[in-house]
C-alpha cells in the first residue's frame, strides 16, 4: 500500500507581478505531520491554499490517493477529504457549538426538519473523540475560551471525515498549556492515519509533533528533511538564505544619562506593585517575566493606558503627570503594542495613513496636508524598513505579520519619539523578519533612542538587552547587566525558585 496520500508536482502559481510558487514538489504520507515553513511571503500559505482548493494553480498537478485531482473550490477539496483549521477562526459567535460544527449540513428528519438532537449527539461524539467532553454542544461559541473554540474548529473539520488536515499557525493565540493540549490532539489524529500539513514558524514546536519539514523561500522549495536530520540553525539558514549565527547583534553603545525612571509605580488593580526601573539613553532594557507577571501592565502604566495607583514617572529627570497615551506621546514616548492588529494598526486603512497617523500634526501643524510631502515621508520609512508592499496605499490587512509590525514601527519613527516601549515586538512574525527587527532595534539604540522591551522569549530578551529587570507577581525581583546574564538565574527568578536578588 502506497503510504503517500498526497503528491503535489511542479506547482506554479502567479499573481500580478509576483510568482508566488515556482515549480513546487511536495508530498504527504499517511499518519505523518509534515511541517511547512518559510519567511512571510515565502509561499507556504499559497501552497496550502492550492492544496485546499482556494487557489487554482497555473501549472502543475495534484495527486490525491494516487488519483489526479483538480480542485476549483475549497468544497471540491473537502469532498475529497482535505480539511483545514485556520489561525483566524471561521466560527459564528451567536450560534451554538453543534450548529457551528454542522453549519449548512444539519441532519434532517424525514420531513426535512433539522434534527437538533441528532446534531447535538453527533457534535458531542466528535468532541469526545478529541477528549473535549467538557465543551457543552449547546453553548454559544462566543462564551468559549480561545482554546475551546479551536477544539470546535477541529471537530468541525473532523465532521467531514478528512484524510488530510491542514493546520495554519494553530498555536498563535494559545497559552503553553493550551498548546500542549492541542499537540495531544494532533498526535491522536496522526495515530488514526490522518495526514497533517502543519504551517508554522514557531521552531520550538517542530520536534514535538513533526516528522518532516519542507522549507520554502521566495516561492521556491529549498528542501525537505527529516525532523531529526537537521538543527534549528540549519533550518533557519535554509529559510533566510544566509548564516545567522549572530542573530542577536548588539553594538557596544555608551549610555549617556537617564531618560525614563519609575519610582515605586503601582496600578489600582494590584497587578503592578511598587515597580522601580531606569532606562538610559541609547539603552535596550529587557523586562522578563512569565505571562501574567505584570510586564504589559507596567508598560501600560508608563504609557498612560491604565491609571496609576501610586508612585511616580520621570522623563528626562522631570516628573510627569501621566494622564493618557496622547500626553505621553507629547513627552516623547511611543509604544508598540503586543496586539498590533487590534491596538497598533487600523488594518482597513492604508500603509500611508497608518505611518502618518500620530505625526500629522508634527508635519502639518496648520492641518493643511501637502500630499507630495506626506508621500515622501511615507516612502522614506517604507524604504528604510523594507516594508514589502506594492504601494503605500495598500491596506494593512493585506500585509504579512512582519510587514504590519514594520508599519507600526514606522509610525513611531515618523514621530521621532526618544523612548520606545516594545511589547512582544516579534510575536507572530517569521525568523527573517525577526532578524530585521533586531537589526532595527540595535540601530535605533546606537542613534540614541531608548527601548524598553517585553518578550516571552528568554533568548530574545538575553540577546537584545543591555540590562534586564525580572518581574514576578507585579514586583521587580531582579536586575542584572549584560555581562552578568545567566539564563538559569533569570528563569529561576521568573519562577520564584530562588530568593529575590538584585545584581547591579
Amino acid at each position: 500500500m502506497d503510504e503517500t496520500i498526497l503528491r503535489v508536482h511542479s506547482i506554479t502559481k502567479r499573481f500580478p507581478g509576483v510568482k508566488a510558487l515556482d515549480n513546487i514538489d511536495f508530498d504527504l504520507k499517511r499518519g505523518e505531520v509534515h511541517i511547512l515553513v518559510g519567511e512571510n511571503g515565502a509561499g507556504k500559505s499559497t501552497l496550502a491554499k492550492v492544496i485546499l482548493g482556494a487557489y487554482v494553480p497555473d501549472e502543475g498537478e495534484i495527486f490525491f490517493e494516487g488519483q489526479k485531482v483538480a480542485f476549483k473550490t475549497t468544497r471540491d477539496a473537502l469532498e475529497k477529504g482535505i480539511a483545514a483549521v485556520y489561525q483566524e477562526f471561521t466560527l459564528f459567535p451567536y450560534l451554538n457549538v453543534a450548529q457551528n460544527i454542522f453549519f449548512n449540513r444539519e441532519p434532517r428528519n424525514k420531513l426535512g426538519i433539522i434534527d437538533h438532537r441528532k446534531m447535538e449527539r453527533d457534535a458531542a461524539e466528535l468532541l469526545r473523540s478529541l477528549n473535549c467532553e467538557y465543551i457543552d454542544v449547546r453553548a454559544y461559541v462566543k462564551k468559549l475560551s480561545v482554546a475551546e473554540q479551536q477544539m470546535v474548529e477541529i471537530a468541525k473539520a473532523l465532521s467531514y471525515s478528512p484524510r488530510i488536515m491542514v493546520f495554519d499557525e494553530p498555536t498563535a493565540t494559545l497559552s503553553e498549556r493550551e498548546v500542549e493540549s492541542l499537540f495531544e490532539r494532533i498526535h491522536k489524529l496522526k495515530a488514526a492515519g490522518i495526514g497533517i500539513i502543519y504551517v508554522s514558524h514557531r521552531m520550538q514546536e517542530f520536534k514535538f509533533i513533526g516528522d518532516r519539514i519542507t522549507v520554502l523561500r521566495d516561492g521556491k522549495k529549498i528542501g525537505t528533511v527529516g525532523i531529526n536530520e537537521v538543527s534549528d540553525k540549519e533550518i533557519v539558514k535554509m529559510m533566510v538564505g544566509r548564516d545567522i549565527s549572530q542573530v542577536f547583534h548588539r553594538s557596544a553603545n555608551v549610555f549617556s544619562g537617564e531618560v525614563l525612571k519609575t519610582e515605586t509605580l503601582s496600578d489600582r488593580a494590584g497587578r503592578v506593585k511598587e515597580a522601580s526601573i531606569v532606562l538610559n539613553k541609547g539603552e535596550i532594557v529587557g523586562l522578563a517575566g512569565l505571562v501574567g507577571a505584570g510586564r504589559t501592565e507596567l508598560a501600560k502604566l508608563i504609557f498612560g493606558v491604565d491609571p496609576i495607583g501610586g508612585g511616580k514617572v520621570y522623563i528626562h529627570g522631570r516628573e510627569v503627570n501621566v494622564t493618557s497615551p496622547v500626553h505621553m506621546v507629547k513627552c516623547g514616548v511611543g509604544m508598540v503594542c503586543e496586539d498590533r492588529k487590534r491596538l497598533g494598526l487600523a488594518v482597513n486603512d492604508s500603509v500611508a495613513w497608518n505611518i502618518m497617523a500620530v505625526s500629522l500634526k508634527k508635519y502639518f501643524p496648520r492641518f493643511i496636508i501637502y500630499y507630495n510631502k506626506a508621500y515622501d515621508i511615507v516612502e522614506k520609512y517604507k524604504t528604510q524598513l523594507r516594508i514589502a508592499t506594492p504601494d503605500v496605499l495598500r491596506k494593512c490587512k493585506f500585509l504579512s505579520g512582519g510587514n504590519q509590525q514594520k508599519v507600526v514601527l514606522a509610525k513611531w519613527l515618523s514621530m521621532d519619539t526618544d523612548i520606545l516601549i516594545f511589547d512582544e515586538p516579534t510575536r507572530g512574525i517569521d525568523v527573517g523578519a525577526k532578524i530585521e527587527i533586531y537589526g532595527l532595534m540595535d540601530k535605533l539604540a546606537s542613534e540614541g533612542k531608548s527601548i524598553l522591551m517585553i518578550s516571552s522569549e528568554l533568548p530574545e530578551i538575553i540577546g537584545m538587552s543591555d540590562r534586564i529587570y525580572v518581574i514576578r507577581e507585579g514586583r521587580i525581583v531582579g536586575e542584572c547587566k549584560r555581562a552578568e546574564f545567566s539564563t538559569d538565574d533569570i528563569a529561576s527568578q521568573m519562577l520564584g525558585i530562588v530568593g529575590d536578588a538584585h545584581a547591579s
